[in-house]
């Protein structure tokens, strides 16, 4: 066996466990967060895995994960509801899409995560806003706390800045 091989059969297995255990966080965050009484969901959880497998996988997996994690969760608890499952789904690919694009850019991790992860927010917002006009969902607009984005945008931003490897 090559080294090529190797690396890609290396690289599959990583991203292939990688997934299982993003899928099993997902499936585990309601529980988690009853078990705990705090409210997981601010801490982004699909984001998370999302920036785990831009850290520790390929692209190709993070834009697997991107639109898988929306659609499991929608799929083992109806949750998020479709229309917001497909909009999630929009955010975290168009994230990834933006991170790559602003990465070559700008060659500078922290810049283009940060960069990608509010424009991504932004135009969610933006879609999220059309949806609650033309009554497609009903939710609140921003349910959670700016401040808890902000935050969380610095620690993913950070996070990537020190682990990304081109």
């Amino acid at each position: 066996m090559n080294t090529t091989s190797t690396s890609f059969i290396y690289t599959t297995i990583k991203s292939v466990l990688f997934d299982i255990i993003a899928l099993a966080f997902i499936y585990f965050v309601p529980a988690i967060s009853h078990l705990l009484s705090l409210p997981v969901y601010l801490i982004e959880p699909m984001r998370l895995m999302l920036i785990l497998a831009l850290v520790h996988t390929t692209k190709q997996n993070a834009y697997i994960i991107a639109l898988s994690l929306p659609l499991f969760s929608f799929l083992i608890s109806a949750h998020p509801v479709l229309p917001k499952m497909v909009l999630i789904s929009f955010e975290l690919v168009l994230n990834v899409f933006l991170f790559f694009a602003l990465l070559k850019k700008l060659n500078n991790t922290f810049l283009a995560v940060l960069i990608s992860i509010i424009t991504s927010k932004l135009i969610y917002y933006l879609l999220k806003f059309a949806l609650l006009k033309f009554a497609i969902i009903d939710s609140n607009l921003i349910s959670t706390p700016i401040v808890f984005q902000v935050i969380m945008i610095l620690i993913f931003s950070s996070y990537l800045f020190s682990f990304y490897k081109k």
